[in-house]
């Protein structure tokens, strides 16, 4: 088997529980992110595109069928069509809703309700893919010029295809944002490794509970470049519901909803598009150290407040 032929997995996560309904409700992490900020300043992600390699999603779901601007299948699910990106799985909807739900009314509210998300279906039913789907993906969000790519998923190959078309999205201006992985044995003392998100290139993720301590689950290395919520997070859910899931899956979506944020106040704040790595260079700016060594906490956990710069006229 060639290593592209070889298998990709969602990173594993925990689901505590799935309700059909509830009130309306921010979960904890879109305050711990400090995501509120930046919409009372009007920044909400307006016109930034994020497309999320995943299990698909729930296109019907009230909280996002109005943020989904396109959709793709890469896997055999469905006999292959291209146009059917039904998430069997639940994963892809609750990390796009981490993103981007917007539902005022009686559901869940995403970091950056007003960005748009290109669901590309790249891991199949089980949560299982080829590396090949995960490659053709990235390749179509670079062909349509996306501003980030989200991806919860890994293994433990590195595999060079993989990390080219990481590299070219990445030359392409794109912001590549990726779970570290659940391996973590809650030590700094050794590293865990699931890939893509150790490729130094792209923004690995750790993830941290509501009191901001390292998740016992969440891998630690020298790669780690910051932590985001990811302990029982509530959000969007195949057929129209909600679940609660804890995993890195679920923190590397608060860090693409953030960038969304940080996209659209920067274009504003330096009247241009800034590039990928001084896009980067903003989000560290935008982040708190915490008492942990760096390889669990990286640069610390992304909060959302920005130097607001006031021009004269």
């Amino acid at each position: 088997m060639t290593e592209i032929g070889k298998l990709i997995n969602l990173i594993n996560f925990n689901k505590e529980n799935e309700v059909k309904s509830l009130g309306y409700s921010i979960s904890y992490g879109i305050n711990l992110v400090n995501a509120t900020n930046m919409w009372s300043k009007g920044y909400t992600g307006k016109n930034v595109i994020i497309a999320v390699i995943d299990t698909g999603c729930d296109k019907d779901h009230p909280d996002l069928k109005d943020r989904i601007v396109e959709g793709r299948n890469f896997t055999t699910d469905d006999g292959g069509n291209p146009d059917i990106y039904t998430d069997y799985d639940g994963h892809g909807t609750h990390v796009s809703g981490i993103i981007a739900a917007n539902n005022s009314k009686n559901g869940v509210v995403g970091v950056a309700p007003s960005a748009k998300l290109m669901i590309l279906k790249a891991l199949a039913k089980g949560g299982v893919g080829q590396y090949s789907w995960i490659i053709d993906a990235i390749d179509y969000a670079v062909s349509k010029k996306v501003d980030i790519i989200s991806m919860s998923l890994g293994g433990p190959n590195d595999v060079p295809q993989l990390h080219q078309a990481i590299i070219n999205a990445i030359n392409n201006n794109i912001l590549v944002v990726c779970a570290a992985g659940n391996s973590g044995d809650n030590s700094a003392l050794t590293d865990e490794l699931d890939y893509p998100g150790a490729y130094e290139e792209v923004i690995e993720v750790g993830a941290i509970d509501m009191n901001k301590v390292p998740a016992y689950f969440s891998d630690s290395n020298k790669e780690l470049d910051v932590l985001a919520p990811g302990v029982s997070i509530l959000s969007t859910y195949k057929n129209q519901s909600y679940a609660t899931l804890s995993g890195t899956s679920m923190a590397a979506p608060y860090v693409s909803g953030s960038l969304a944020l940080i996209i659209e106040w920067s274009t504003n704040e330096f009247g241009r598009k800034l590039s990928e790595p001084e896009l980067y260079a903003q989000l560290i700016k935008m982040t708190v150290s915490i008492n942990y060594p760096r390889s669990m906490q990286g640069n610390g956990y992304v909060y959302l407040n920005p130097y607001i710069v006031t021009r004269k006229i």
